[in-house]
């Protein structure tokens, strides 16, 4: 398997040996562990955990989503006996603000008059080097995801890690392999495969009650805007190096990166070197669920075709408009274009609909069936947080696991190749190459700025 090094082994050495072993200000109370039974029965790790150990988290980016994402985990480790010890962001404002708001939670919440247990960190590779972390929070910008995630899996952490799961089909690969040698969890922020709706219509398609399925819709929303590509000084509060990490160097614009003293949306997910715009933002999430519907979580599809509008729009450079078609091996296709968020399964008796508010099916009966002995039956979860929290006592995969991640992923990228090349493309799910094609190909990775090597 090939070598993950997604920073120098000489940084992480002496970020260890500048960090104390145990950084917390006060100590942990043990809670009782979550209880139930396992997740998703496919993969045991040999880590293990006592009954009454209370996990301790880390969080690397607490940006807009990042910030959220970490109340989340707060509130779910409460009730399932974790906590988090330790911020981590390339923007001090952010890393204060979080320190501040967890700190707060936590002292209202543990009935203390005040709690100052958050360790805060600019470079996440000494927040990796604590040994007492068990596992960690990534929310950071799409092109940083690899990097982080495959660091974390080297340092022994278990890892949530927001989606899209990487920015190129390359780096999916090694991450899985990174995960899988490290004996880690990872658990993909593709929260629809905790949501009810979703899983009563992907259940109802495997279970054949829509007869045989032919074809899958995928709606996803579009961006739109502006950004401004004016120059200027870089923030003293924000280590703009790091925050371009492995991403070619460019001027700092604050449309670039994310705005200054607040937590909007950031510009850095309408810019091609970062983000591939809603294809991977929000087709991680929609196209997820059309895999879990079809069941083709471990594979993908043989042929992709798509076209996208790319408008001027100043810094903006992501499609906004497009539509593409995929192919699978079974002859189910898949039509991808923008509209309001949801998937539709069409079968030869019947069509079932799925969005974040509801499910419908062409007759009701469809979502009445019960599933019988022989029948496919689902992973069942509730919050997609406690899921990952659960997973990380049972040490077995979560519902949505990195190779699950990886293959929706690689769809939506696919997808993006094909906007890009503007034509049809032909791919091998095995081997995870184009077939004939050596300029699409080239799609496949991106160089990484040294030192952050992949």
């Amino acid at each position: 398997m090939p070598k993950l090094s997604c920073l120098s082994r000489r940084r992480f050495i002496q970020a260890a040996a500048l960090t104390a072993p145990a950084l917390i200000a006060r100590p942990l109370r043990a809670l009782q562990p979550a209880t139930g039974p396992a997740i998703v029965p496919s993969r045991v790790v040999s880590r293990r955990f006592r009954p009454g150990d209370t996990l301790a988290f880390g969080c690397i980016g607490v940006g807009r989503q990042g910030s959220g994402d970490m109340k989340e985990l707060i509130y779910r480790g409460l009730e399932a006996g974790a906590r988090v010890v330790a911020v981590c962001d390339v923007d001090a404002h952010r890393r204060d603000n979080a320190q501040w708001e967890a700190e707060r939670i936590y002292a209202a919440e543990l009935k203390q008059a005040s709690y100052e247990g958050i360790a805060v960190y600019a470079d996440f590779l000494e927040l990796l080097a604590r040994p007492d972390i068990d596992g960690v929070l990534i929310v950071t910008p799409d092109h940083w995801h690899a990097c982080h995630a495959a660091a974390a899996a080297a340092a022994g952490k278990d890892i949530y890690l927001e989606k899209p799961m990487t920015y190129t089909i390359a780096e999916g690969r090694k991450l899985v392999e990174a995960v899988r040698r490290h004996e880690r969890i990872l658990q993909v922020g593709s929260q629809q495969r905790s949501s009810v709706y979703f899983r009563i219509a992907a259940e109802a398609v495997r279970n054949g009650r829509i007869g045989k399925l032919h074809t899958i819709q995928v709606l996803l929303p579009t961006d739109q805007g502006t950004g401004d590509p004016k120059t200027g000084p870089v923030p003293r509060f924000l280590d703009y190096n790091a925050w371009q990490g492995p991403a070619a160097e460019m001027p700092y614009a604050v449309d670039r990166v994310h705005p200054v003293g607040s937590l909007d949306r950031p510009g850095w997910l309408q810019i091609e070197r970062y983000s591939r715009g809603m294809i991977t933002g929000w087709g991680s999430h929609m196209i997820d669920s059309a895999q879990w519907g079809h069941g083709t979580d471990e594979t993908g599809p043989v042929e992709i075709e798509a076209k996208g509008e790319f408008p001027d729009r100043g810094l903006f450079d992501v499609h906004t408009g497009f539509k593409g078609e995929a192919v699978f091996a079974d002859g189910v296709r898949m039509i991808m274009e923008s509209g309001e968020a949801g998937v539709r399964f069409e079968g030869d008796a019947g069509w079932v609909y799925a969005d974040r508010g509801k499910v419908q099916a062409s007759d009701p009966e469809i979502l009445k069936a019960k599933v019988g002995a022989d029948g496919v039956k689902l992973p069942v979860s509730g919050n997609h947080m406690k899921n990952f929290l659960e997973a990380v006592r049972t040490r077995r995969d979560p519902i949505a696991p990195v190779e699950v991640g990886h293959r929706s992923n690689t769809i939506c990228v696919l997808t993006h190749i094909a906007m890009k090349l503007g034509r049809r493309l032909h791919w091998d799910p095995s081997a995870e190459r184009f077939i004939g094609d050596a300029e699409a190909d080239g799609w496949l990775d991106v160089p990484h700025r040294a030192p952050w090597t992949l």
